[in-house]
């Protein structure tokens, strides 16, 4: 290092220099290999066969059909859409149907759950969901099973296995009849010559009593009562004569419609209701061979596209006063909240009082789809009517419209509302929408229903003078007192059998005595006029109605 540092114009620290000197002798650009030899491998397969473009595959029209994802729009109009032969897809009033030949009627997807308005356009190619007479499939290379050589026994009831094989199911046999009489046999038999004799009320607790506590049952849905549960009901009815069929959601808030279309489309019975459980009698000469057979379907149709049920501006209002609605609906109570899978059966009946008191009803859906709750206002619009002005929230705002009238007008013990403007607020009291009047009477429909069922029951009167001393108002009471209790005990007296053997209020032959212990679970509609209690003796021949002759006379 001295020797260096002793040297003239020397830097030590000085820059590489920035390419390196030219190479003269050839020694210099050979490389060294390197410490691991690059392994040589054989050519892929891929490069082995030159690269050819590939040939566009002729595609089976069958596999280029539009799936769920696929944004498709087809305007429609009413009339017939699509049709092959004699099976025709139509749209009218119940919306999209299906028609094949010998069919008794237009089949759908829902028979309870379509709206009444029409359909302005389909989701998906008219396509009938049904198995084709022929089904050509697109080659997939492979050959079709062969049959197997086991033959497989199935046994039915209809064949009889032989004694103590187990594992086979009964079928329930036609009936019941009374005794001497037989089931009518034939191929094809109307409703009435199937359902028979109506069912007494006996024969209707024998019937339904097994199914209450029992979880065999047809579930009805969201979708209603839809084609394929035709074939399910069938099913229920080869093994007892009543189905239980259990609805709950959107359709209990019209259960009159979903009964009407349970009894026209499978052609029984219905004998007992409660809530949204239904009980379907067969009928008394079903026999399941001659049942009617309707083919499945294969999938659920897309549902077509409706018109919108909120507008912007509805029909009656204005854009301004729509608005003013709208905000004021968010401030307004709801009547009542829905849960998801709920009986609405009393639903309607609620937005009808209370529209009562107030032009605009909210109705809670938490939870609820969104598909759920439109429904349930598309329902509303057409049961009670009204007019629909919101969905936000989970939440239906309904106004009750122009041509809206109270259902109490009639009755003295109501309010005669007055003209009021529309726009008014939605939270005002009834006593500033009324006429001021010393006379009326400001009362719930609740209440006034109970005072309406009084007054015809001479559980109460209604006095047209007002200014009464409290002397006269008590003279007034007692004389109604002594002829509500006269009244109230004047109804036909019931004679019991005694040891003489004198006869019953019912005949042996309509109420056995293996059925009189029948819990009394049955509604007023499922009792027979026939079967109603028939007096004993002549009316006025009691004591208590001479009582009643004399207050009259007095009151006179």
């Amino acid at each position: 290092m001295a020797i260096v540092a002793s040297l003239p114009d020397v830097n030590l620290f000085s820059s590489l220099p920035s390419s390196p000197p030219p190479s003269d002798s050839p020694s210099r650009s050979f490389r060294p290999p390197p410490p691991i030899p690059i392994p040589k491998y054989s050519p892929s397969r891929r490069n082995r066969n030159p690269r050819t473009e590939p040939k566009p595959r002729q595609s089976n029209p069958a596999l280029k059909l539009p799936h769920r994802r696929t944004r498709y729009y087809k305007p429609v109009k009413e009339g017939v859409i699509s049709s092959d032969g004699e099976r025709t897809i139509l749209i009218g009033e119940s919306g999209v149907s299906y028609q094949l030949p010998g069919a008794p009627f237009e089949f759908q997807f829902s028979y309870s759950e379509t709206p009444k308005a029409k359909p302005v356009g389909i989701r998906e190619p008219a396509f009938m969901p049904f198995a084709p007479p022929t089904m050509p499939r697109p080659w997939t290379g492979k050959a079709p099973l062969k049959k197997a050589k086991k033959k497989v026994p199935l046994f039915d009831s209809f064949d009889p296995p032989p004694e103590g094989k187990a594992g086979v199911k009964y079928v329930e046999m036609p009936g019941p009849f009374p005794f001497g009489r037989y089931p009518k046999e034939g191929m094809m038999m109307t409703r009435e010559e199937v359902l028979g004799e109506p069912l007494k009320k006996w024969e209707k607790g024998m019937l339904v009593k097994p199914h209450m506590h029992d979880n065999r049952q047809v579930n009805l849905g969201e979708d209603g009562f839809t084609h394929n549960m035709l074939e399910l009901i069938h099913s229920h009815w080869k093994r007892r004569r009543v189905c239980k069929v259990r609805c709950k959601g959107v359709p209990t808030v019209d259960m009159d419609n979903v009964c009407r279309v349970l009894e026209e489309k499978t052609g029984g019975e219905i004998i007992h209701r409660v809530g949204g459980v239904v009980y379907l009698f067969r009928g008394r000469n079903y026999n399941y061979r001659t049942r009617p057979q309707y083919p499945l379907m294969l999938w659920k149709p897309a549902a077509p596209v409706y018109p919108k049920l909120i507008q912007e501006v509805p029909e009656g209002l204005t854009k301004d006063e729509a608005h003013e609605f709208r905000v004021k609906g968010k401030s307004l109570k709801p009547i009542c909240k829905l849960s998801k899978n709920g009986v609405y059966v009393s639903l309607v009946k609620d937005v009808r009082d209370a529209f009562e008191l107030s032009p605009l009803v909210k109705v809670d859906c938490p939870g609820l789809e969104p598909s759920d709750y439109k429904k349930i206002g598309a329902k509303l619009k057409e049961l009670v009517p009204c007019v629909l002005l919101s969905f936000d929230d989970e939440q239906i705002l309904m106004w009750r419209g122009r041509d809206w009238k109270s259902r109490f007008l009639d009755n003295p013990l109501t309010p005669i509302p007055s003209e009021t403007n529309i726009a008014d607020d939605a939270d005002k009291t009834i006593e500033e929408q009324t006429v001021s009047d010393q006379n009326t009477v400001i009362s719930s429909p609740k209440m006034i229903s109970l005072w309406k069922r009084a007054v015809e029951s001479s559980k109460a009167v209604i006095l047209e003078e007002l200014d009464l001393t409290p002397d006269v108002l008590l003279e007034k009471v007692e004389e109604f007192e002594g002829t509500s209790q006269a009244a109230e005990h004047t109804f036909t007296a019931l004679v019991l059998p005694g040891n003489d053997g004198a006869e019953d209020y019912v005949d042996d032959e309509d109420r056995p005595e293996e059925y009189s212990d029948i819990d009394d679970d049955f509604d007023d509609e499922c009792s027979d006029d026939d079967e109603s209690f028939e007096p004993v003796g002549q009316e006025g021949s009691l004591p208590v109605d001479k009582i009643v002759r004399k207050l009259r006379e007095k009151l006179k």
